[in-house]
Formats: C-alpha cells, sequence, structure tokens
C-alpha cells in the first residue's frame, strides 16, 4: 500500500522532494523537559474533554467520529493562544476484547491523517478489530490552521513554470514562494515543528485516556514517532515505524540520496516494463525505454503539451514518474501516462498523477501538504544550504540520475525561509522505552533502505525488519512483515531482530 502520497511537495526542481524529513535531535532529553511540566500518564492536560461527532466527509454509515483537540500554540505560554487538532476515529469493531487507541500518522511532513484513514481504514482492519484506529491533521496542516502560501492558479503556475535559469532567478522564485508563506501563516510558521508535533500527540494520549501511546508512523511519521520516544520514553507503548527517516542527515546528503533512490526504482520499472515486449510502449529494451523518456523530458522542455487549459512541462511530467515511483503498483499508469504522451500527445494522465503528488483538489485548490513540508522541515534545522550548492550538487549528479538530478536545487529552499530553524528534533534517543518496531524496504525511492539500520541504532531500543522489494512503506505489502507487525500491535510479541521477509 502506499502510505505517504504523502510526501509532497515532492516534485520538480523547486518543489521539495523529500517527502519525508530527516529531522530532529534530542537534545531534546535537556530543552524540552527542563522547564516543562509534563501532565502525568491519563490525566487531562490543556487538551479539553474530546466531543466526537459524525464526520461531515464521511458517509452516514462509515463508522469515522471527528474532534478538534485545542492545543498551545506556544508550549512555552500553555495559557497563551490555542489552536485546535482536528482528529478522527474508527471505534474497534470488537469492542470486548479492546486494546485500546492506536494513532497513526501517514507521513509528509505536511500528510493529512484525516483524509489518509478516511481513505484508507480497510487497510488497517485487522488492527481495527481490537484498537480505535485514530489520527490526526498535525498542527499546520490542512483542518490543523493549516499552512497556505500561495492560491490554486498561482501554484499552478508555481509547479508548472520550469525553474530559473540562473542562480539569482531560482533564489528570487523560492524567496517570493516563502514570503507568500510568511504573508499568509506568519504567525503559525514558528510553531510547526516536529517537537510541538510530538507534545501535540502527548496531549493526544491524554485526550484519549490513554496511559501509554500506542503509535503507527510511516516515513515522516517515524521522525515524530522517534521524537516523541525521546521526549516521553516512559510514556511509548507498542510503537511501529515503517519506512524510516535517518534524522541526522542534512538537507543536501537526504536530497542525493532520495534522487538515487527514485533513480534505482526509475531503473526497476523500466526492467520490469519491457520483460514483455509486446506490451511495454516505451522500447525494446531498458536503454530504448530510458531513451524515450529522456525524449519526452525534452520535449515539453521545449514545448509543453496542452492538457485542457493547462500545461504539462518538463517539471510536471517529473513529477508524475516521480509520483508513480513510490508504488509497484502504479507503473502500470505511469506506463499508460507516458504511452499516451509520446503516441497521442496526450499528456492528461501524466497531470493526473502529478496532481495527485501536487494535493490539487477537483475544485482547483491545493491541500497544504506543499507549504506545509517547506515549513516543517525548515524549521526543524539550522541547516540552511544556498542555492548555489544546491545547484553545484545537482549537476555532479546529472549523470547519475538525469531525471532526478533536477530535484536536488530544492535542498536550497530553505535558505530563504523567514523562519529560524533550530536542531532540538535531530538527536533522537529512545532509552527508557519498550522496544521499538523499524521497517524498511531495500528498494524504497523515497525513504531508502540504509536510514531503517540507522535509525534502529539511534533509538537503542529498536528492532530491525526489512522488506525485500519495491515501494514506499513496508506493511501491506507482505504477508511476512504483516503478520510480525500484527503480532507485535495486538499481542505484544516482539519480532526478532534482523528478521528479512521476501518480496
Amino acid at each position: 500500500m502506499i502510505v505517504s502520497g504523502v510526501i509532497g511537495p515532492r516534485s520538480g526542481r523547486r518543489a521539495v522532494l523529500a517527502a519525508v524529513a530527516g529531522l530532529g535531535t534530542l537534545a531534546l532529553a535537556a530543552t524540552a523537559c527542563a522547564g516543562e511540566k509534563v501532565a502525568p500518564a491519563g490525566q487531562p492536560s490543556g487538551a479539553d474533554r474530546l466531543q466526537w461527532t459524525h464526520c461531515e466527509e464521511a458517509a452516514s454509515s462509515a463508522g469515522f467520529e471527528c474532534a478538534k483537540m485545542p492545543v498551545p500554540l506556544d508550549y512555552n505560554k500553555p495559557d497563551g493562544e490555542k489552536l485546535d487538532i482536528a482528529l478522527i476515529r474508527m471505534k474497534a469493531a470488537d469492542p470486548a476484547n479492546r486494546l485500546g487507541s492506536l494513532v497513526f500518522n501517514f507521513g509528509g511532513p505536511g500528510g493529512s491523517g484525516v483524509s489518509t484513514l478516511l481513505n484508507a481504514a480497510q487497510a488497517f482492519s485487522t488492527l481495527g478489530r481490537r484498537y480505535d484506529l485514530v489520527s490526526f491533521d498535525p498542527r499546520g496542516v490542512d483542518r490543523s490552521s493549516g499552512i497556505r502560501c500561495l492560491d490554486g492558479r498561482q501554484m499552478d503556475r508555481y509547479l508548472a513554470n520550469e525553474p530559473g535559469d540562473t542562480v539569482a532567478e531560482e533564489t528570487r522564485l523560492i524567496t517570493d514562494f516563502a514570503k507568500g508563506c510568511e504573508s499568509k501563516a506568519g504567525k503559525i510558521l514558528p510553531y510547526v515543528g516536529t517537537v510541538n508535533a510530538a507534545r501535540d500527540l502527548d496531549s493526544l494520549r491524554q485526550a484519549l485516556g490513554e496511559s501509554h501511546l500506542n503509535y503507527f508512523g510511516f516515513s515522516y511519521g517515524t521522525h515524530l514517532g522517534s521524537v516523541y520516544a525521546t521526549l516521553f520514553p516512559k510514556l511509548v507503548g507498542r510503537m511501529v515505524l515503517d519506512a524510516a527517516v535517518d534524522p541526522t542527515v542534512s538537507m543536501l546528503d537526504m536530497a542525493k540520496t532520495q534522487a538515487l533512490g527514485f533513480q534505482k526504482a526509475y531503473e526497476d520499472y523500466l526492467a520490469d516494463c519491457v520483460k514483455t515486449r509486446t506490451s511495454c510502449p516505451l522500447g525494446a529494451d531498458a536503454t530504448a525505454a530510458n531513451d524515450s523518456v529522456l525524449k519526452l523530458l525534452r520535449s515539453v522542455e521545449r514545448k509543453p503539451l496542452k492538457a485542457g487549459d493547462r500545461e504539462v512541462t518538463e517539471d510536471v511530467a517529473r513529477t508524475a514518474i516521480i509520483q508513480a515511483l513510490y508504488s509497484k503498483l502504479t507503473w502500470p499508469l505511469l506506463t499508460e501516462a507516458l504511452r499516451d504522451a509520446m503516441k497521442k500527445g496526450d499528456a492528461r494522465g501524466l497531470l493526473t498523477l502529478a496532481d495527485q503528488y501536487g494535493g490539487r483538489r477537483p475544485d482547483g485548490s491545493y491541500a497544504t501538504l506543499q507549504f506545509s513540508l517547506p515549513a516543517v522541515l525548515c524549521v526543524d534545522s539550522t541547516d540552511r544550504p544556498s542555492v548555489a550548492q544546491a545547484e553545484e550538487l545537482a549537476r555532479r549528479m546529472a549523470k547519475r540520475s538525469p531525471i532526478f538530478a533536477p530535484t536536488i536545487i530544492s535542498a536550497g529552499s530553505c535558505s530563504t525561509w523567514p523562519v529560524r530553524g533550530d536542531d532540538a528534533a535531530k538527536h533522537v534517543d529512545a532509552s527508557g522505552s519498550g522496544p521499538i518496531v523499524v521497517v524498511g524496504v531495500t528498494n524504497d525511492p523515497a525513504t531508502p533502505y540504509q536510514w531503517a539500520p540507522r535509525l534502529a541504532r539511534q533509538l537503542r531500543t529498536a528492532v530491525l525488519l526489512t522488506l525485500d522489494g519495491e515501494g514506499h512503506g513496508a506493511y501491506g505489502q507482505s504477508k511476512c512483515i504483516d503478520s510480525a507487525v500484527n503480532a507485535y500491535l495486538l499481542d505484544g510479541k516482539v519480532p526478532t531482530d534482523g528478521l528479512r521477509c521476501p518480496k
């Protein structure tokens, strides 16, 4: 299953490819707990008693409930201004054997947990028999004071227009984007970091009446869970972190590693396509297929293809390819979209994939993912590589990853961000917590596999599971992985450290 469509802005040269953040550290143990009183387990904190009501977006028989949870905008001022965190839950199907609440974060940073659980709850039906399935829009995301920087038409132009030809022009473009964020969401920008989101998680635990947090995090959600486990190790219940993020990587290293990850996924996609030569419209072999894709990208760079009243540029086509590479299940959609663009000049399939990645809605508006992702990344780190440094790295990587190397330029986006970052989420150490299960996929393009064993070592209490396979996230792809994760979450059976599951 795709656990991160999550992960945006992930396209084009200006959009931040890092669908996940290599976030923060804990110096936390020192900085977060000093001067901050943590409410006792199970006791109500600043959050009011939750009032669950029918979700307006769900069918009347769907069984979902929604609520709002007020939390401090600034945890240093607990009695000051509040913002509401949007929540959703589906109650356990077998209440007589209910284990409690299982809280999900599906990735990003900036993915909507409310929307994702509405669409994906069936994928967790085994867990949903004995757990209330709970998720939320983190602060700064969609229904939780979502950050918005550009309107729909402006965003269409921003994502479709080709980047500037010079460092100065590229810097101006990302500066204008950052100014839009400051103008429309400046009040919340300093407070959307992962440390505050982890504090919100503990407010949620308390509001749900749980003595410990049972948690399932994907992609960026693995970083959020890691920070929570460092801040509140004694309050960790059963925790699974799938598609793991290494919080110690730099912005440039993250961008480079992800470009290479998508290159590997792209090469695997081409090899799979040409296995049956009669059905792959791209070419008779992988080399010919790659040449066809590169020819298409060069063509739309010179002359974009029309798709209704919009255009598919090189950046839009690149975004479509990235979107489809997140899961092997979407490879056939990419083949169809590329075939239609090459053979018929019909770019609608590419545009649909790119819009899915960008969070564009049918009415032309955008979910906040493209805006909240850089907001979290930039406030979570003092790392500020310049556009010139990112451009230079992209040039060096062009031969190894000609399609995806241009995305590295987005690693310079924080250089013009209007809010200072700090490194409070970079060092994670869950010493004192119960066992944490970390999961990695060997050919994951967005959170490359090497990040999983690194995170497991940093957490100290973790065991590592590995899926030998393709795609972003392991749960739902493998009976072996699902059985191990379900046995842990439902029965408390800790998997064997180092367990590897076949494709």
